[in-house]
């Protein structure tokens, strides 16, 4: 699960890169929440959670059979 993950974050890396942030792929429990940590002009963005939820969350929910959730690490 963890390879399917990494694929579909890089994915969307170009669209967080255009807009000078990142997303980097922390851990993955059993449970299937996908901790990622937000890195450049995304770190401390006040979009940040939005990013994360309705845009990662949403994407990797669709791309990869078994994500619950996506959190912030």
């Amino acid at each position: 699960m963890k390879e399917l993950v990494q694929k579909a974050i890089d994915k969307i890396r170009p669209n967080l890169q255009a807009d000078g942030g990142d997303v980097e792929l922390v851990d993955i429990s059993e449970d299937g929440v996908v901790k990622v940590k937000l890195v450049g002009a995304c770190h401390g963005c006040p979009m940040a959670q939005m990013t994360l939820k309705n845009g990662i969350e949403k994407f990797l929910k669709q791309e990869v059979p078994g994500v619950q959730s996506v959190v912030s690490a």
